[in-house]
């Protein structure tokens, strides 16, 4: 019985085993499941968007397509240190193509699943859920993103009309 139960078990809790894009936030390196990048681009002037909050950036024009820019240093609360931004990494975040704006992209590591530990609790009022957990290789420690967790649903509603105003 205890073998169903663990096959049961397994079925339930998906791998976060897989292939990440890691890039880096002022000091900090992130990953994002590959599968979830669309491209990657350069800086590209970005169209501000009246009345979108703090960290949506605006829309740029992707070949003909408006896609809403998101600043994940602003969504974190992270100071910019003033170093210009290099790149966006475009994803799709619950259905919606976005581009959100980083540092600078390190590469792509395989992570095996025991080598991914949960987000450490930190207590009432902090919130990890946005986090897959922490990836651990090359003796370095990675910050796992869910991206479809990074923003509320109001916030993506937020992208939305972002997106369609501009359009």
């Amino acid at each position: 019985m205890s073998t169903q139960t663990e096959s049961v078990s397994a079925i339930a809790t998906p791998s976060r085993a897989g292939k990440y894009l890691t890039f880096f936030l002022g000091g900090e390196e992130y990953g994002l499941e590959i599968l979830k990048v669309s491209e990657i681009i350069g800086m590209q002037p970005i169209t501000r968007v009246p009345r979108m909050p703090e960290f949506v950036r605006g829309v740029i024009n992707l070949r003909g397509k408006v896609i809403p820019i998101t600043d994940l240093r602003s969504k974190f609360g992270m100071v910019h240190d003033g170093s210009e931004d290099s790149c966006i990494i475009v994803v799709q975040m619950r259905g919606i193509q976005t581009g959100i704006v980083v540092d600078r992209v390190s590469e792509v590591v395989a992570i095996a699943e025991p080598d991914i530990e949960d987000a450490p609790s930190f207590g009432a009022g902090i919130h990890t859920e946005f986090l897959l957990g922490i990836g651990k290789t090359g003796g370095r420690v990675r910050l796992l993103l869910d991206i479809d967790k990074v923003l509320a649903s109001s916030e993506i509603a937020a992208l939305e009309v972002a997106q369609s105003h501009a359009a």
